[in-house]
């Protein structure tokens, strides 16, 4: 296994450093290749979200491969690559299967036990899949991640106790307005974050909902999901939306800010003697901050939710630690079953020995004694082929139950020594459905890697 994860998240580093790191839409897509075609990658998946960007990838070298990951993020973001390092963490083989798992099942969340992040995790495979940068061994790895955070929130509820990070918003926003029912939303933008801005407004009982989205399609639809009365407009007649908005929440991929002081001043906010409420959900912002300088005005971003987020982390412990007993439960039994598989080839090259054996000896047979009939011929061929068989089941199944647990490829070492099987037999093998990658050692004294532990993860 040669998994390997390099991000950053809200546990990390300041808003503002995550505002410059995040991607979407046409550079998401550039970054992936890019790190996909650097050198020691040979499978990469993204995750970006409001709250993490995390690269994943399977590499043949640990150095190279975090050291090739933290220069393109540098150089996509923008930020200079030693205040980025600062705020990058690293995990790496097992420790980066549980991160996974863990982020999967909401534990990682700025909100413990939000259900979007397995939204985004599958945005994250389709779009590595439809770009050709994943490979079956980081596919099973998330596939196995959303498996696992699917079965946390069923079996232990976490994304019941744990609000979203929208209604951790809508929470603040009534602090401010008063209860939310009869309020006029606007909802800037279409995508997964707004379409839940309209389902938790809806079941708050907002009198409208108006949603503007560059393209008008998509608001049409999320209109139609509304469960109270919503109308899409295009973005470009979001101005005349905002007088009448009395909340407004705002989640789009634009690359600068959607709305200005200026530009709510000309509609009236501020100067109307109405109290407005304004959520600001993206990275980067689509809010300017003086916004909330407006009189009668108040905004909130994600790093005022930090706070606030911490009224929704009053989760039951015990389904926080019910959660992490899965997880636990999960990574030891994905990392045995790896562990097996990588076996597997070295199991098939000794058996494809072993019948070479056989037929060689057999067709020594056959010139040594050419006066025996077929019928005879054909029971003593079948005789010590099953002798065969039966000397190497129990080696075979045994060191597939060895390799499960910690440590067990050199069960798969010993048996290549042992019978002298070609090394290259079992890579050979292996290049059709199944992996046996190089584990570099994780020198825990390069620049890159200082505070990290023996897993290469940052503390």
């Amino acid at each position: 296994m040669s998994v390997l994860v390099v991000g950053l998240s809200h546990g990390s580093a300041p808003v503002a450093v995550l505002e410059r790191a995040a991607v979407a839409g046409d550079d998401l897509t550039k970054l992936l290749h890019a790190v996909h075609d650097s050198g020691h990658v040979t499978e990469a998946v993204i995750v970006s979200t409001c709250n993490r960007v995390e690269v994943y990838a399977v590499v043949d070298r640990f150095h190279g491969g975090v050291t090739a990951i933290t220069e393109l993020l540098a150089l996509h973001s923008g930020v200079p690559q030693d205040d980025l390092s600062r705020h990058l963490y690293v995990h790496y083989e097992e420790r980066a299967v549980q991160h996974a798992f863990s982020v999967a099942c909401g534990l990682e969340s700025m909100v413990v036990g939000e259900g979007q992040i397995l939204g985004q995790l599958r945005a994250a495979l389709r779009l590595a899949q439809h770009e050709d940068t994943i490979g079956s061994e980081l596919h099973e790895v998330v596939q196995s991640a959303l498996r696992v955070g699917k079965r946390a929130h069923h079996e232990t509820g976490i994304d019941k106790a744990g609000a979203s990070l929208v209604s951790v918003g809508l929470q603040v926003a009534e602090k401010h307005l008063g209860p939310l029912e009869c309020a006029r939303a606007l909802v800037v933008g279409a995508g997964a974050m707004s379409g839940l801005a309209v389902a938790t407004l809806g079941r708050a009982g907002a009198r409208e909902i108006v949603i503007a989205n560059r393209t008008e399609a998509k608001a049409v639809r999320l209109a139609a999901e509304s469960p109270v009365p919503a109308r899409a407009i295009r973005l470009d007649e979001l101005d005349g939306a905002l007088a009448d908005a009395d909340l407004v929440v705002s989640c789009t991929g634009a690359a600068g800010l959607v709305l200005t002081a200026g530009q709510l001043r000309a509609h009236g906010v501020g100067t109307d003697g109405r109290r407005r409420f304004f959520l600001d959900l993206a990275l980067p912002h689509d809010i300017d901050p003086g916004v909330a300088a407006l009189p009668g005005v108040a905004l909130a971003g994600l790093e005022q939710l930090r706070t606030a987020q911490e009224a929704a982390r009053a989760i039951g412990p015990e389904a926080v630690e019910a959660v992490r007993a899965i997880v636990a439960e999960e990574v030891a039994a994905f990392l045995a079953g790896a562990r097996a598989a990588a076996v597997a080839p070295t199991v098939v090259a000794l058996r494809s020995k072993a019948a070479e054996v056989v037929e060689a000896e057999l067709a020594r047979l056959t010139g040594r004694l050419p006066e025996l009939d077929e019928r005879a011929r054909k029971e003593i061929a079948h005789a010590v082929r099953r002798v065969a068989d039966k000397l190497l089941h129990a080696p075979t199944v045994r060191v597939k139950e060895l390799a499960a647990a910690p440590g067990g490829d050199a069960y798969a070492d010993a048996l290549r020594e042992l019978f002298d099987l070609d090394p290259k037999a079992p890579q050979a093998v292996a290049r059709a459905d199944l992996r046996e990658p190089a584990v570099p050692a994780v020198p825990v004294d390069a620049p890159w890697a200082r505070g990290t532990d023996d897993q290469g993860t940052r503390s």
